[in-house]
């Protein structure tokens, strides 16, 4: 296995990964430990070893010495692609699509859940907790991430589960979906609120910078709120932005003024308030139900 890097500045510690000669003829030791000290012309490195020795050695032929041991005992991990293409209980459009928000230039943006075989947990080499790929525009969560970041009302764990664009659902997607209401809660006002404040204060930076900000990064921000809104005062999240759709991309051409934009939003911060007063949502979400099904996939998913 050839193990690529970053290029090494002098004085980095390194650690030979295999045999090389040093510049007195005699033989380098896999394993041998010393700092960067020069590169040849060739682009190798000159690595001065902890007994005053001198060697030369290609990127690949070295390790960090803080990496080295952690190299030596790593165990590949199951392959990504074939976990989505094989082990996928839910996938759903995202997106503009999902949104009503899509013109002819949209991308369509896929979102999924796959269930790794519970044996692939007891191997040093864990299965990768989230995969780009191997479609363009298509990432995956394993279900364990998937759960733990839509019970902290993540917006687009949440938005996954409540897309009307359903790419695939096998039964224990079908499982999931049923779980959808268990995972909203009171939180979704600070993760969906919070997150547009922060974005609002780079964007009015941006504004003020370049007299103009990223209407579509704007537009999103916009139909966030709405969304929380709507979650907070009927317990539903509506992922369709209805009757909201002409003026959001109106918003997205940057048509409406700045002024007008940021009254919406701060009007929308408000009702935020006034709902999480009144809000049929739980404090929190029914975490033991979301576990125990979790629970109940690993045990059905092994040997599979």
């Amino acid at each position: 296995m050839v193990i690529e890097g970053p290029q090494l500045s002098v004085g980095t510690q390194v650690v030979l990964r295999v045999e090389r000669r040093d510049k007195a003829g005699g033989t380098a030791q896999r394993g041998a430990t010393g700092r960067v000290t020069g590169v040849t012309p060739d682009g190798q490195y000159v690595v001065t070893l902890v007994d005053g020795r001198e060697a030369t050695a290609k990127r690949d032929q070295l390790s960090l010495r803080t990496a080295y041991q952690s190299e030596a005992v790593a165990v590949d991990q199951p392959d990504g692609d074939r976990l989505v293409l094989e082990h996928t209980i839910y996938a759903a459009v995202v997106g503009s699509r999902a949104f009503g928000l899509d013109t002819d230039a949209s991308d369509t943006d896929t979102r999924g859940v796959y269930v790794a075989p519970t044996e692939a947990f007891w191997s040093l080499g864990k299965p990768p907790m989230h995969v780009d790929g191997p479609a363009e525009e298509w990432f995956s969560w394993e279900v364990e991430r998937f759960c733990e970041l839509a019970l902290k009302a993540n917006p687009n764990l949440l938005e996954v589960l409540h897309s009307p664009l359903v790419v695939k659902q096998t039964p224990l997607g079908e499982e999931l979906v049923d779980l959808r209401r268990d995972f909203l809660s009171q939180l979704a006002y600070q993760t969906y609120s919070g997150y547009v404040l922060s974005q609002f204060k780079k964007i009015e930076a941006d504004y003020r910078r370049d007299g103009a900000p990223k209407w579509k990064h704007v537009m999103h921000l916009i139909r966030l709120l709405l969304a929380v809104r709507t979650l907070l005062t009927e317990g539903e999240l509506i992922v369709d932005v209805g009757p909201n759709r002409d003026r959001l991309l109106a918003v997205k051409r940057g048509e409406l003024p700045w002024d007008e934009v940021e009254r919406w939003r701060l009007d929308l911060h408000h009702d935020l308030e006034n709902a999480l007063q009144k809000t049929v949502l739980p404090a929190v979400p029914n975490v033991a139900k979301v576990d125990a099904w979790l629970r109940s996939v690993r045990r059905r998913s092994i040997s599979v």
